[in-house]
């Protein structure tokens, strides 16, 4: 997620209070924990809940992307501008203003009747997450001390925010089959109302030295305008075709935002992404990596949810549970990995995680309409989350090899949009890629039960090799990288 600029700074305080705060550091690490885990668990735990959502609120299965995109398409555009409000205006009340934010957001989603309301809520919800995640780690960064203390944090809240991308599927499940999917949302409510009361009590106020005369919200919210019109736009095309007059007018729309995003970016005094840091190549090539990842990534928890509810009849908290190795798998690559870039360049491993991510999406691409877990599901669950895991590492290291010091938190938050950006943009292509041939395919089964369940299977194959293809990719891309250490002496990664 974003580090503003405090991460590259020393922390500074503004109340006296700081000194009593910092001998409780680890509760403040358990509470900034809990509140990142709302923004972490919220990117996956809705996908194995979407064919119980799409029956009751009787939404089309085109429409069922919007749900994970519309919060992801909103977090990855607003994470630089919560970062920089944070800074400014102080962390801890930024804090707090995205956790009331987020509870009154999935409140709604908890209450929607209908699609709009839902798809409008999650959107809200990614706002208040802008907020809540980089205000977070900024918090997290100026409480710990540079050095073994800090990275040992940091390491925590890296370790639940990849973990709890998994588990946010499986406790997706329990809730969809226990107390229902509207559970998935009203659970965010208490939390976030606590959390927000607790704050003052648990968390030291701080905020930058420098005082901003001017955001670049106009920045940030052209690129939002961009990312959400695109994504869309690539989902009507499911149902109007991409020569329409609503498709190319849409997409002309989304073209002009974004270069209006760039002449802003290039004459604001404060600009969300000053363009000069794309100079740095290696930046540019691993940002470019985490967004096919990313793309990869959840591409996978969308439509094997799907698959394994819609083609194998697996409860929803079966298929939920069924991501429980996956997980494990994950957190055990990401062990190995983390030990592995110490005695070898960072760019072999990368490597070897894309590898392992891409097999695994093959195997997907190949599961039959009567898969087995052990035989089928499973080995390609095993593939793509070693995968997974040995590759979050060394894409981090890659993020910020030849970075200035000064240029952390801007790099930091460039790779998380990118993140972000990519989930979303993953799920949007290839929900337009494989729910574009349902018509046909299912004109080919003519209602014939084995024939419908065997074009249900050909759609999820359609997306999973579009995952596929995101993967390789990356590979493609990481192949332009330099080999790449940690420093010794600084900790900055270098080339």
């Amino acid at each position: 997620m974003s580090i503003p600029e405090s991460l590259s700074s020393p922390p500074e305080t503004s109340n006296a209070a700081q000194p009593q705060v910092a001998r409780r550091p680890g509760l403040i690490l358990a509470f900034l924990c809990v509140a990142g885990l709302m923004t972490f668990l919220d990117v996956t735990v809705v996908n194995v809940a979407l064919p119980t959502i799409e029956d009751d609120l009787n939404i089309s299965e085109a429409y069922l992307q919007y749900i994970v995109t519309g919060y992801g398409t909103v977090l990855g555009g607003f994470l630089l501008l919560g970062g920089r409000l944070a800074d400014a205006f102080g962390r801890r009340r930024i804090l707090q203003t995205g956790l009331i934010t987020f509870a009154v957001a999935s409140l709604c989603a908890g209450l929607a009747q209908g699609t709009f309301l839902l798809i409008t809520a999650r959107a809200v919800q990614g706002l208040g997450a802008a907020f809540i995640a980089p205000a977070a780690l900024s918090l997290l960064t100026n409480t710990f001390a540079e050095g073994p203390e800090r990275n040992k944090a940091l390491g925590v809240w890296g370790a639940m925010g990849g973990i709890s991308s998994v588990a946010g599927v499986i406790l997706g499940g329990l809730f969809t089959e226990g107390p229902g999917w509207r559970w998935i949302f009203f659970v965010n409510v208490p939390i976030g109302v606590a959390a927000a009361i607790a704050a003052p009590f648990v968390l030291p106020e701080s905020r930058s030295e420098e005082r901003r005369k001017s955001f670049d919200t106009v920045g940030a919210v052209l690129l939002t305008g961009t990312l959400v019109l695109t994504i869309y736009t690539l989902g009507q095309t499911i149902d109007v075709g991409w020569a329409s007059a609503r498709s190319l007018g849409s997409l002309a729309v989304a073209a002009v935002l974004l270069v209006a995003f760039i002449l802003v970016e290039q004459r604001a005094q404060s600009p969300l992404i000053p363009l000069r840091i794309f100079r740095r190549k290696v930046l540019t090539m691993a940002n470019i990596v985490a967004i096919l990842l990313f793309g990869t990534l959840v591409t996978l928890f969308f439509f094997a949810s799907l698959f394994m509810q819609g083609v194998l009849e697996y409860t929803p908290i079966r298929t939920g549970l069924a991501y429980a190795p996956l997980a494990l798998i994950t957190a055990v690559g990401a062990g190995v990995s983390s030990q592995l870039i110490t005695k070898v360049p960072a760019k072999p491993v990368l490597l070897s995680g894309l590898a392992f991510t891409a097999a695994g999406m093959l195997m997907l691409w190949r599961l039959p309409s009567d898969s087995t877990y052990l035989t089928h599901v499973l080995p390609a669950f095993l593939t793509v989350g070693l995968g997974l895991g040995v590759s979050f590492v060394p894409l981090q290291i890659a993020a910020f090899t030849g970075v200035e010091k000064n240029e952390a938190g801007l790099a930091a938050g460039l790779i998380s949009t990118s993140q972000e950006a990519g989930g979303a943009f993953g799920v949007a292509i290839a929900a337009t890629i494989a729910f574009s041939n349902t018509r046909s395919l299912e004109k080919w089964a003519h209602g014939d039960p084995d024939l419908v369940r065997e074009a249900r299977t050909r759609v999820f194959h359609h997306a999973f090799i579009v995952g596929f293809w995101f993967s390789v990719g990356a590979i493609l891309i990481a192949l332009l990288l330099p080999m790449m250490r940690t420093s010794e002496h600084d900790g900055i990664p270098a080339a």
